[in-house]
């Protein structure tokens, strides 16, 4: 699915000015290999809406002012603290005839035997892996099958699938992307509950201990008082 965006140049670097603070602006970056640094502000909701769909991994044709759009990948987004609104943004102009290196999001489809069947825990290892390729071959995501998990004993690692043409995977072969945990025994339910009322029963003895120590100096001070009135 092609993205896009509407951007206008901006003469100040850093922070929003209140003019683009009033109209809902975000200012930006954008930069690439041979490509001057260029401060721009994009509309925030379109940018938003846009960022959700597209999140790092996706083209993004930005068009700034009435020049040619360009191919460009969101770099980075500084967000607020407390609203979680993007501040600024880093897009990252790309040349369509050399290969660029990014993080694809990991989808994950199927069902495992191991899980439905023997009552396994499904453990996600990783939510990415890390390719090389042009940018005209950038995968939106890529699909990792847990039908395949049909045992304790079967796993899914990087060097397991088939990347796409044109794809590279940069993420060491052996790195683990899934597995299926046994269930716990009932011996190991047992020692877990065990070992977590230890805990709690720490905790409370340390509560106690910290309160017993205030009460005493508490009393200790209210003794002196007491003396010093003699």
């Amino acid at each position: 699915m092609p993205y896009a965006i509407a951007a206008q140049t901006r003469s100040l670097m850093g922070k929003r000015s209140k003019d683009e603070l009033k109209v809902m602006r975000v200012p930006a970056i954008m930069y690439g290999a041979g490509v001057a640094p260029q401060p721009i502000s994009v509309g925030r909701s379109e940018f938003i809406k846009i960022y959700r769909a597209a999140g790092t991994s996706a083209l993004i044709d930005v068009s700034v002012g009435s020049a040619a759009p360009v191919k460009a990948l969101v770099k980075e987004v500084q967000v607020n603290p407390l609203s979680m609104e993007p501040r600024h943004i880093d897009f990252y102009q790309v040349r369509m005839d050399k290969e660029i290196e990014a993080n694809i999001p990991l989808v994950f489809i199927g069902e495992s035997a191991a899980v439905k069947a023997d009552g396994g825990t499904l453990i996600k290892s990783l939510d990415e892996i890390n390719v090389r390729c042009l940018p005209g071959d950038l995968p939106a995501e890529i699909t990792i099958d847990l039908s395949v998990l049909k045992t304790f004993e079967d796993s899914i690692n990087v060097g397991s699938i088939t990347p796409p043409k044109g794809v590279e995977f940069l993420d060491d072969v052996t790195l683990t992307i899934a597995t299926v945990a046994r269930p716990l025994t009932e011996d190991e339910l047992k020692k877990l509950e065990e070992s977590q009322a230890g805990d709690v029963t720490a905790v409370k003895s340390e509560a106690d201990i910290k309160k017993a120590a205030e009460e005493a100096k508490v009393a200790a001070e209210a003794a002196e008082k007491a003396g010093g009135k003699k």
